[in-house]
């Protein structure tokens, strides 16, 4: 009898879409894929080291396995499998662990993985993380509507709070001609929207795939993508504002497939703070950008990420903060509220923020965030937008997004499923 797989994913769109890329990989290989609340042989957890819980999560994870299938295999992958495989390798229940060089090679250690058993400790299949060279593409896709095609990996930046480069390594990507070939896989499978990932997006060009080195740029990427028939919309997930030239926006601008959406992070509205945090720009780029996008695309949505708390953010700075996102016309922000990491420089700036004022600076910006997206939303009432609706929800309603990404819900038309249709917002 064939065996069954079930996976679990934490964390980013990457970590998405080579969870689904390691689950095509294994029904090819005779697996029967399983829901992950089903009973299975195999469960796998693609793990993230960005949220605060990353240890708690999997031990609870693992847990509610254990008492579902007790006989199951447990592989941990993953982000935070290449940060920690020892402090993992000991949850009871976990019987692989698989670094950063070897996920996706998951189907040959399954040919040979046993229980650890009672007390035993799982084997650990890890290496440094500056030994990891290569490029592995991936793409995940939801009801083949949405696909999140990765382009690039790993990150060369060394942000005072970031352990990326530490579970990921260096920068490396794709080559052109193998995004191309992964976008007209998809468009054949029916996909309507892809949306582009990356650890560092704009820095795609760099790496070695097959054995060979190549050299190109994320302009000449999008350029190139944007000729490939078949697929409607093409989203970018998100670009730091160093690495969004005016010749990118401009094209975005001009373009049918490209949608007028960018995510930009900032981080913080401090230069203090930003050069605290080794950020490679300052707070006048980022304005920059933002009005360059808008004299270009007033229509354009422009979401933000930001962290509060950073060690040595005071009131003036995290006003500072507020007050230039306020002014700033963007349309929604993701809030990070920031935690300590091992083996960070930020781990030892002084003073700490207490934990209760970053909770309430978590709080103020969600608001401000609503605020904006309410007033994005508003100003485009009455104009007609094209939506891009999914199946239906749990509640039967039919939900989709606009090109420039304003969330819409209609009760259900089957006739609209998986279709772009003209909307008066």
């Amino acid at each position: 009898m064939d065996k069954s797989v079930a996976f679990h994913t934490l964390g980013c769109k990457l970590n998405y879409s080579e969870t689904s890329t390691l689950s095509r990989k294994l029904e090819d290989d005779g697996f029967v894929k399983r829901n992950f609340d089903d009973v299975a042989d195999v469960y796998v957890i693609n793990t993230c080291s960005v949220t605060e819980n990353a240890d708690k999560e999997c031990r609870m994870i693992v847990r509610q396995i254990q008492k579902r299938a007790p006989e199951a295999m447990v592989v941990i992958t993953g982000c935070y499998a290449q940060l920690k495989p020892e402090d993992i390798a000991r949850i009871e229940g976990v019987d692989l662990v698989l670094g950063a060089a070897e996920k996706f090679n998951l189907n040959s250690h399954l040919r040979e993985l046993t229980k650890a058993g009672v007390g035993g400790v799982a084997k650990i299949c890890s290496c440094d993380i500056d030994d990891v060279n290569g490029f592995e593409s991936s793409y995940s896709s939801t009801d083949r509507t949405r696909a999140f095609l990765k382009v690039q990996d790993g990150c060369d930046y060394n942000c005072s709070f970031c352990t990326i480069p530490l579970a990921r390594g260096h920068s490396r990507s794709d080559s052109i001609e193998g995004v191309l070939n992964n976008m007209r896989e998809l468009a054949l499978g029916g996909t309507k929207e892809i949306v582009l990932t990356g650890i560092n997006l704009g820095d795609f060009g760099k790496g070695e795939v097959g054995g060979r080195i190549h050299s190109s740029s994320f302009f000449e990427l999008i350029q190139e993508m944007d000729r490939v028939e078949g697929i409607d919309r093409i989203r970018i997930s998100s670009i730091e504002p160093n690495l969004l030239t005016n010749e990118i926006i401009e094209f975005v601008s001009r373009s049918k497939k490209f949608m007028p959406h960018f995510h930009i992070p900032l981080q913080s509205g401090s230069n203090t703070v930003l050069g605290q945090m080794r950020r490679r720009y300052k707070r006048e780029l980022y304005a920059d950008r933002v009005a360059y996008i808008k004299e270009l695309m007033p229509h354009c949505c422009i979401g933000v990420d930001v962290i509060v708390g950073f060690p040595g953010e005071g009131e003036v700075e995290f006003k500072e903060t507020f007050d230039f996102l306020h002014q700033l016309d963007i349309s929604y922000l993701h809030v990070f509220t920031y935690s300590e990491r091992p083996n960070t420089l930020a781990a030892e700036i002084k003073p700490i923020v207490p934990m209760g004022n970053r909770n309430d600076r978590n709080k103020l910006l969600r608001n401000l965030s609503y605020q904006k997206m309410q007033y994005f939303t508003a100003q485009h009432r009455g104009t007609t937008r094209k939506v891009l609706f999914e199946n239906p929800g749990k509640n039967g309603m039919l939900e989709g997004f606009t090109d420039n990404y304003i969330k819409i819900e209609t009760p259900s038309r089957s006739e609209w499923v998986k279709q772009i249709v003209d909307w008066v917002v």
